[in-house]
């Protein structure tokens, strides 16, 4: 994608954010958490030292608010491992979370319908509009990423909500 087409593409989807249409992807951060072209980044302390003890805290506008809670809901088995909390935390969190999430407000996410509940960012329209299937290839066949879930390997600004190409 040339430069010009993503500067384009960029402001399309900010002008968007800023007049309440449905986006295709995670809603954009209009403050400085992320800034321009990016999503708000996780504000939460709890959210941010928990999830963050064994991935990157992904920012709550990546997902829909049933994914959270499917997520949340079942934390003994967490994508193989066991991330249990005290149900004190956790409760903070999955209301963090929901309350921050990609549908939060009455949002729509495009290309997602109702019955769907991704546990997956990768899972999502948007992202794999994105990135291609060419891109994750190549992205899960390199070791250093290891994964499509290693955002920073690849956006360095991603813990602060900033995906833009680096």
């Amino acid at each position: 994608m040339t430069t010009m087409l993503k500067s384009g593409l960029k402001l399309a989807f900010i002008a968007a954010a800023f007049s309440g249409v449905a986006l295709s992807g995670p809603a954009f951060a209009d403050d400085d958490e992320g800034g321009e072209g990016g999503i708000r980044a996780v504000t939460n302390q709890a959210t941010k030292t928990e999830c963050s003890a064994c991935h990157m805290a992904y920012p709550p506008g990546l997902l829909p608010q049933r994914s959270w809670q499917a997520l949340m809901g079942n934390l003994s088995n967490h994508f193989g491992e066991d991330a249990s909390l005290d149900e004190p935390v956790r409760k903070e969190i999955e209301d963090y979370l929901v309350a921050n999430a990609a549908d939060a407000g009455g949002r729509s996410i495009r290309g997602l319908k109702a019955d769907q509940t991704p546990l997956r960012i990768s899972e999502l329209p948007w992202f794999t509009r994105e990135h291609g299937s060419k891109l994750i290839a190549r992205a899960k066949a390199n070791p250093k990423i290891g994964s499509i879930s290693n955002c920073a390997a690849c956006h360095r600004g991603a813990e602060k909500g900033y995906f833009e190409d680096d």
